[in-house]
Parts: structure tokens; sequence; C-alpha cells
């Protein structure tokens, strides 16, 4: 899967505050995502959210 700093992610389950959209700030063996509607931030591994990502919308694209 083909995902780049600056791309948002909307994800299959939903943030605790509601939205489902995670902008990603680092990409490597791990994810480092920012939630778009609360701002909250967290790593998570590669594998785990390639898994949740329903699609994934492009930073030319917004």
């Amino acid at each position: 899967m083909d995902i780049a700093k600056g791309d948002i992610l909307v994800m299959k389950k939903q943030h605790p505050c509601g939205t489902d959209r995670m902008l990603v700030l680092r990409s490597g063996i791990d994810f480092k995502l920012r939630c778009v509607g609360c701002g909250r931030e967290f790593i998570t591994p590669r594998s785990k959210a390639e898994k949740n990502v329903k699609t994934v919308i492009k930073e030319a694209e917004s």
C-alpha cells in the first residue's frame, strides 16, 4: 500500500472522538498518525494500520 507523509487515511473504525480520518505524520515500519477530529497523536504498527484502512486520500487531492 502506497501511503506517504501528509496523506489522510479513512479508517474502517472510528476514533473515540467520532471521526474516522487520520493524518499521516510519519511512515515507515510504523505510522505516526494524528486524528483529524481531536488532534491526538499516536503510533501504530504498519501491518495493523494497513489492515484497518478503508481508503487513502492523497495530499495533492485535498
